[in-house]
């Protein structure tokens, strides 16, 4: 290109308004009354503490699905290492039954190695389940922008989609994603 082409092309890419924009539209044109009004002082401390702990439940249970899955998903692992450490002579040397008879400190060895490289597909395994859970669940959804704080008239998002986080609503199967 040219000079005088490169010139043309960027006066014409960009608008006299795409600068006038002081900050982000709302969360959801589309249900807004506008313009919105803003809470008193007080209501605003109030639906931000609401805001603020719905947010953290909804993070601390999306927190314990995921350590759930992954304790279940990581069991394997986590036995394999645990007995190998258990009856190896330089970590633990347990005088239990097993660790005498079974397993001396090269089989030790081998398990807490076995433990370790079989640790990778399966954590691997445990974020699948979890993305997918959630994407399912749409707990992402669930959480709620500062913007609900602030202004009146905003509608929860849940509440229109039939239930906390639309989860009541149907879910779409014609959906397919690879994670």
């Amino acid at each position: 290109m040219s000079d005088r082409e490169f010139d043309d092309f960027e006066a014409d890419s960009l608008s006299n308004t795409s600068r006038m924009i002081p900050r982000l539209p709302p969360y959801n044109m589309e249900d807004q009354l506008l313009p919105m009004e803003r809470r008193s002082t007080c209501g605003c401390w109030t639906w931000t503490f609401f805001v603020v702990a719905m947010n953290s439940l909804v993070f601390l249970f999306n927190f314990l699905l995921l350590a759930s899955i992954f304790a279940v998903v990581l069991l394997p692992t986590i036995v394999v290492v645990y007995f190998g450490f258990q009856c190896h002579s330089r970590v633990l040397h347990s005088t239990a039954y097993y660790c005498k008879t079974i397993l001396d400190d090269n089989s030790s060895s081998a398990l807490i190695i076995l433990g370790f490289v079989i640790m990778s597909p399966l954590i691997v395994v445990a974020m699948a389940l979890y993305c997918s859970l959630a994407r399912r669940l749409r707990l992402f959804m669930c959480f709620q922008p500062y913007a609900r704080a602030v202004y009146k008239g905003v509608k929860w998002q849940w509440y229109e989609e039939g239930g906390i986080c639309g989860c009541a609503k149907a879910w779409n199967t014609q959906v397919k994603a690879w994670v």
